[in-house]
This record gives C-alpha cells, structure tokens and sequence, in this order.
C-alpha cells in the first residue's frame, strides 16, 4: 500500500455511477520528506518538505516555497481554519518558527511536538530554548524563562481564551496557566481541560503520593493516578487511582469498587452514563454505571464507545482466541480480529459499523451484516454521512486502495492518503473527499501527483 495508506489488514465489484470530480494538488519530488506531510483540517490544502540539493523546500498547494538548512517535521501544523500555516525550521545552528512564509525570531532550539493554534485560529504557541533556559512563546509574545517546558503540555483551552503548559523550575514542576504559575510540586502532569474551558485539571506530586488538582484545589492523595477526563458537559471527572495494591475509579470524587487494573473511563455525549474496562484475577469486565457486564480475556484498548444519543454502548472484547464486539450487552460473532478504533455509530444512533477480519479476509459488518472482502480496511476510516443514510470507508487490494461507500467499491487508486490528517470526509449527505495519489509506481521519476477527490453520491 505503500507509505501514505495504513490498512487493519479483494471485493471486485462495478464501480457505481457516481459523480466523481478530481484536481491535482501537487507533484510528487522523488525526495520528499513522507513524515512531513500534512493535510489540512478541511481536506482541501497540502504540505510537505523534500530535499533539494543541500536544502530542504516546502511544497504547499503545489507551489514550492522557501529552503531552509533543515526542517523539524514533528513542527508542522495547519490551524483549525485551514487557513494558515506554520513549521519550525532550521538555518545554520538555530531554529526558528516559519508562519504564513514569514519567519519568526531564531532560537537554539524548538521544543518537539510543540507548536500548536488555538481551536478558533487566532493564536499560536510554541516552545523554545536560548542558551540553558525555555519560554514559551504566544503570538511572538515570550514568557516567563524556565529550565524545561513540558513535553506535548503546552494546550489551548477548547474556546481558546486560555492556555496552560507544564514547566520546570529548580528541582521542582509547576504548572503555568496564561502566564501564571500554579503550585509548585515534585512532578505534574498532563493538564487537560473542561469542553467549555471553564476548567482544567492535572496530576501533580509530592514525595510519593500523587493526586489531582482540580480547578486549583487538591484532591485526595493516592500512590498513583491516571486518566483524568472531564465529561462532555464539564461538571463531572473521572480517573482511576491506586492505593495499597489496588485500583479504583474516583468519578465525582467518589471512590468506586476495587480491581486489580483499569483502562481509561469514558462519559456519555450528554454526561449522564461512564463506562470502563476492569480486571479482576485474570477476566475483565466492561463497568458501565457502576454494573459489571462480560467475562473475557481482555477488553480490546480504546474500542468503547457510547452513541451519539448516548443510549446505546458498544465495544470489543478478547474471548480465547477470537475477539467479538458486544452491543448493549448482547454479544456478536466471533472473528480473528476486530478493527482498531472502527466501532462508528451513524449521527442518529440507529446504525453501527465495525471491521472485522477472518484469517486474511477483512470485512465490514455494518447493521449486523457482513459485507465486502477485502485486503484490508483503513484504520478507524468507518464514516456515517451527516444524515445517517450512508457509510464510506478506505479499502484496498493487493496493489490498490478505493473508497467503499454503501458496499459498493470506487475508482481504484495507488494509494488513498490517510497519515497527517488524511481521510475520507463528507461535506454533506450526498459529497464526500479525500486525497488519492496516482503514479505511485513512478514516484521515483517524479511523475506521481496528489489529487484531491471528490464524490457526489446522486
């Protein structure tokens, strides 16, 4: 499949009579830097670096922009709006962030991972170090100098009025909130914040207990912590704790029942259920309002999930061998494998898809029903249209990728785009799009291309 696809794992099919519409969005260098690429929020524009002569060149829509001495791809990111772009890059010994084709201030070094926009597009942080000391720069604004920044810390809160990073002091960790320190503690967490932006919580510690500060004040403390979440309407919390041997999810500040191991909880869309996997002895149960459910090997990480209407509750589960999904409690056909991160529910909570495989053959069961027979399907690529009527999801061949939408199979392609924010995306009930490469096989001759795909259902 190449480099651009990734598949969970041959359906020859006539193609439907759709409307499709395709538009080359750029060559494809023979050098270009794949863990650079980056396709924006909207599906509409592309980046990525490839090397020219002793230099490296930005490509942005096709057209080639400026050279630098290095570029560090882990710095690279589209704002939420699509509209704007930035990466750090590198000339001679120092580094420098590059927003919109103008550079900012140089510096002796980026933090990894750092450069992130607010969600409303307006502002933009990053980390930096001169000489033995880190700030954090927002809007080309620096902070208050410390020893270290946090890796993967700095965030903006959801309605992008705020925002928070972890930083070293001396011997100890505070955390900074709009250029303000908190405590200070012998280590902190990841700080996570409220969908509303009201509240942000973190794990801190002190000597060798941990605990949560929750709006600023600390919670009980525990000889480990995990997990911290808030629900989707802010006012509740949840994480699991250790203590003497043991573990227990703390929802509301309430301590629940003991197991020997947890895997993070999640809440409803409208806040009112939680669900978590536990294990107790060598089987896991699925906990959900407080009542146990199943008796497995295992509970298959990250695939749980409520629907939209939060009345029904799916996830996938280990049984000997095989692994299964079970819905609302009912369990369902044995397979090999079930697809990482595929359980979809349709946006009216009636359907439910998930990827299964049997020995080399993947399928997708959508309301029940297998359908296809294929090489692979794109990892948790499985999407219900805005009206709930259809489904479209990645798929490949041998040597060819396709977009599958209502079982039937589109053009085939070298290969359909799905790392640096690649996917398929619908833009209403009826169009969908995606980025597809052709000539991959000539990559090496410089004559593949990007083009950006667009299906019209009707």
């Amino acid at each position: 499949m190449g480099l651009f696809g990734r598949l969970l794992g041959k359906e020859e099919r006539d193609s439907p009579k759709k409307k499709v519409r395709e538009r080359r969005i750029s060559k494809i260098p023979p050098s270009i830097d794949v863990a650079s690429l980056r396709i924006s929020p909207d599906g509409k524009r592309l980046a990525f670096f490839f090397v020219e002569g002793s230099k490296m060149c930005l490509m942005l829509d096709g057209i080639k922009g400026k050279k630098h001495d290095g570029i560090a791809t882990d710095n690279i990111v589209f704002s939420p709006n699509s509209k704007h772009l930035a990466y750090g890059a590198g000339a001679g010994n120092q580094q420098y962030v590059v927003v919109d084709g103008k550079e900012d201030k140089k510096y002796d070094e980026l933090g990894a991972n750092s450069l992130v926009y607010s969600p409303d597009s307006q502002h933009l942080a990053y980390a930096a170090s001169l000489g033995q000391k880190w700030v954090v720069v927002v809007d080309r604004t620096e902070g208050h100098p410390y020893d270290l920044i946090g890796t993967n810390s700095l965030i903006f809160s959801p309605d992008s009025r705020s925002y928070v990073y972890a930083a070293k002091k001396g011997e100890k960790w505070v955390i900074v909130s709009d250029g303000k320190e908190e405590k200070a503690y012998d280590g902190v967490g990841m700080p996570t914040f409220s969908s509303d932006g009201q509240r942000f919580a973190y794990i801190a510690q002190l000597n060798t207990y941990q605990f949560v500060v929750l709006d600023g004040k600390e919670e009980k403390q525990y000889e480990k912590i995990a997990g911290v979440g808030f629900s989707p309407d802010s006012n509740r919390v949840a994480y699991c704790a250790h203590l003497a041997g043991k573990a227990f999810m703390v929802i509301d500040g309430k301590e629940g029942k003991q197991y020997d191991e947890f895997a993070e909880a999640i809440f409803s869309p409208d806040s009112s259920r939680v669900a978590y996997p536990a294990r107790l002895g060598s089987k896991w149960f699925m906990v959900t309002d407080g009542i146990e459910e199943g008796e497995f090997e295992g509970i298959l990480s990250g695939l749980y999930r409520f629907s939209p209407d939060s009345k029904h509750f799916a996830y996938g589960a280990v049984s000997g061998k095989k692994q299964l999904l079970v819905i609302d409690g009912r369990e369902n056909p044995l397979y090999d494998q079930i697809g990482a991160h595929s359980i979809s529910y349709s946006p009216d909570s009636q359907r439910l898809a998930y990827a299964a495989s049997l020995g080399q053959k993947w399928v997708v069961v959508v309301d029940g029903k297998e359908e296809g027979n294929y090489m692979g399907i794109g990892e948790g690529c499985l999407l219900f249209s805005p009206d709930s009527q259809h489904i479209a999801y990645m798929a490949g061949s041998e040597n060819k990728m396709f977009v599958v939408i209502d079982g039937i199979q589109g053009k085939q392609y070298d290969t359909i785009v799905s790392t640096g924010g690649g996917d398929v995306s619908f833009d209403s009930s009826e169009v969908l799009h995606y980025v597809a490469i052709v000539g991959a096989e000539f990559i090496h001759a410089g004559k593949s291309e990007f083009i950006y795909v667009e299906e019209r259902l009707k």
